[in-house]
């Protein structure tokens, strides 16, 4: 049977497992969130504290994205991944013996809240990750959106199930069966057989990997277009999260049940949206699409501001679920496609703290502004600001693309002389920077020209770990110019080739053509040395 467009993903049965797995673990997530956000509004029902629940969700993934992203590109991701659902079950099990044993107060539920935050802020990069590795490339776009049908099917549900467990057991009984839904992530792993890669050098340090990663997205327009693009819409996007509660047990004076079933009605707009998703890709651009999606989920918050009742309310979470879902997968998958896998995790961790911030200072925002203009009020001038966030980084495109047409074939680039003998022993364990040189003749006219080739030439040895980069000019021969860059150590340099992907090497062999041949200099490499 022929799957439908949106669902070809699945026919890897590698990903489906992983898919699977992953909707469970949703489903409790929704069951956790739906049961705190709801308690809170019985231990402290203020605005600004009911908001603090989601911004507690949110921040350790600003904290803790870049670290996790490292330590997701530097260690086995199973094993990396497992470690970080044992913290999460821990936390979740505290969460549920707590509630039950009636101990729990608002101190503890941001706690324990946040203590689960961080296990999502660990696990989140090195799960955007492995899909690569699960999907064909050409899948890939579609299997990131089918993570987020995924997700908003829970999400129809979750809530819906939320509410009447925790009208028959309390927050209690949702919160003990989220604990169990991690036990299908856990068995996932375990039985995923994962290839090991070696480059046959050692492993990276965790700071020095956090700094490539930071090094690379500097480098990267198309990741920094993608992070102004998630920010723009997060920012708003943060207002129905952090205030429904609060909003539906006050403003409309309704019962858990109806909480669940109106946030379930973002599920149902998210789960269409992703279905639909892969018709809307093959006639819009990415840009345009984001800024449609931006406009649904601003209705949608809108209508949540303006409306006394639960229909109304229901209809203004369908269309923000709508925006919702496609809005995050376009703009993510811009960012996915042009990471290598050497430093996916990192990229992508970065980009989610983006993402996330944004997330958290838009909870800590409305949750202020709710305190003193009132819920409907705070609602309506989110959905303001987010057509106008939406229509003002227009200009930062999603629609650039890493990969150019194949370079022309050149001469093969002069190589650096290899290490003396007497140093080769002692490289691996110096700790000095290195510092590399490349020599070039340009003719006056072709200046202009040499000139932007550099210009991406320096983006490339940013790319792969450059912490220095300069062109000098020689002030007596104007036709010679010499370019250095330093790298962190003798290691990180030999990781230079393995980092460059087929369009940096297109770069750098537009460049090569200026490069001097024959007798002129050769590329060297310089080792620093402290005197002392």
């Amino acid at each position: 049977m022929r799957l439908p467009t949106a669902l070809i993903p699945l026919r890897n049965s590698t990903f489906r497992g992983r898919w699977l797995a992953n909707v469970v673990a949703w489903l409790g997530t929704w069951l956790q969130n739906t049961g705190a956000g709801w308690l809170m509004t019985s231990l402290a029902p203020q605005p600004f504290i009911v908001a603090m629940v989601q911004a507690a969700t949110i921040m350790p993934v600003f904290l803790l994205a870049l670290p996790g992203g490292a330590l997701a590109d530097i260690v086995d991701r199973r094993i990396f991944l497992i470690a970080t659902q044992v913290w999460t079950i821990v936390a979740a099990i505290a969460l549920a013996t707590l509630t039950v044993a009636g101990a729990m107060t608002a101190s503890w539920l941001l706690a324990l809240t946040f203590a689960i935050g961080i296990g999502s802020a660990l696990t989140g990069p090195a799960w955007s990750a492995i899909v690569p590795e699960l999907v064909p490339r050409e899948d890939l776009i579609q299997a990131i959106a089918l993570n987020g049908i995924g997700f908003n099917l829970t999400r129809a549900i979750g809530p819906a199930i939320a509410g009447i467990l925790i009208l028959l057991g309390g927050s209690s009984l949702a919160f003990s069966l989220y604990a169990v839904s991690i036990v299908a992530v856990l068995s996932a792993l375990f039985t995923w057989h994962r290839g090991r890669r070696f480059t046959g050098l050692p492993r990276e340090h965790l700071l020095s990997a956090m700094r490539a990663g930071v090094r690379f997205v500097r480098n990267t327009p198309a990741i920094q277009y993608a992070m102004v693009r998630t920010i723009a819409y997060s920012i708003p996007a943060a207002a129905p999260w952090a205030l429904l509660p609060l909003l539906v047990r006050v403003h409309l004076g309704l019962g858990p049940g109806m909480y669940g079933l109106i946030l379930g009605m973002m599920g149902i707009g998210g789960v269409t949206s992703g279905m639909l998703l892969p018709l809307v890709r093959g006639r819009f651009s990415r840009g345009t699409t984001v800024i449609g999606c931006s406009l649904f989920s601003c209705a949608g918050i809108a209508l949540l501001g303006a409306t006394h009742h639960w229909l109304p309310a229901a209809f203004g979470m369908l269309l923000f679920g709508v925006g919702w879902t496609s809005a995050y997968a376009t703009i993510q998958a811009a960012a996915q496609l042009v990471c290598p896998p050497w430093v996916r995790a990192r990229a992508l961790s970065i980009y989610q703290l983006a993402q996330n911030g944004a997330l958290t200072a838009g909870s800590f925002a409305w949750g202020w502004l709710g305190d003193y203009a009132g819920l409907p009020d705070t609602l309506l001038v989110a959905a303001g600001i987010g057509l106008c966030l939406a229509l003002i980084v227009r200009k930062y495109s999603i629609d650039l693309s890493m990969q150019r047409a194949p370079a022309e074939p050149v001469e093969p680039l002069p190589l650096p002389e290899a290490p003396a003998a007497e140093l080769v022993p002692l490289l691996r364990r110096v700790r000095g920077r290195v510092m590399e040189t490349v020599h070039y003749r340009v003719k006056q006219q072709e200046r202009g020209e040499f000139l932007a080739a550099m210009a991406e030439v320096r983006k490339v040895r940013g790319r792969a770990g450059a912490m220095f980069w300069q062109l000098y000019e020689d002030v007596a021969h104007p036709e010679g110019w010499m370019e250095v860059w330093s790298m962190e150590s003798w290691t990180d340099h030999l990781r230079e080739v393995t980092r460059l992907s087929e369009d940096d090497r297109a770069t750098l062999a537009r460049a090569g053509v200026y490069q001097c041949g024959g007798d002129g200099p050769r590329p060297a490499r310089y080792i620093a040395v402290d005197p002392h």
